[in-house]
């Protein structure tokens, strides 16, 4: 799809601060995280919704849904993660795609209400998807 800004990430044909690419999937930060370190996971293929994703798909994008949150909790000595996905209401790019966000207890998320901070500049950003691009592992 040629308007969609995830398809145009995943390619590289528009800047993305990049944790993890391969056949499967993109997963890059989300550039108005929750919490700095916000992954967003998406499929290369471009679907919509997760009830567009072909059931062949669905395992090995969730594998990498799994490692991306592994990663996230390594490599930003996160004590958790907040892992989820919105299927058209509250989908702000029609393009499938997995929220991973970083947790730690006392953070202040509660519930639905996802409040968006801002990385101070590009070098910040850039050293979040670092620590997190070196602690993935390959999805099984």
């Amino acid at each position: 799809m040629t308007d969609c800004l995830f398809c145009a990430i995943a390619a590289g044909d528009k800047p993305g601060f990049m944790v993890h690419s391969d056949d499967e999937v993109a997963a890059f930060l989300d550039v108005r995280p929750v919490f700095k370190g916000h992954v967003l996971v998406v499929p290369r293929a471009h679907v919509a919704t997760l009830a567009d994703l072909p059931a062949a798909a669905v395992q090995p994008y969730f594998l990498r849904v799994q490692a991306v949150a592994a990663a996230v909790e390594e490599g930003l000595q996160a004590g958790g993660t907040f892992v989820a996905m919105n299927n058209r209401v509250s989908q702000s790019v029609p393009h499938l795609h997995t929220h991973v966000v970083p947790r730690v207890k006392g953070d202040g998320l509660r519930g639905f209400f996802w409040p968006r901070t801002k990385y101070a500049d590009d070098a910040e950003a850039r050293s979040y998807a670092s620590s997190v691009r070196k602690a993935m592992r390959n999805p099984s």
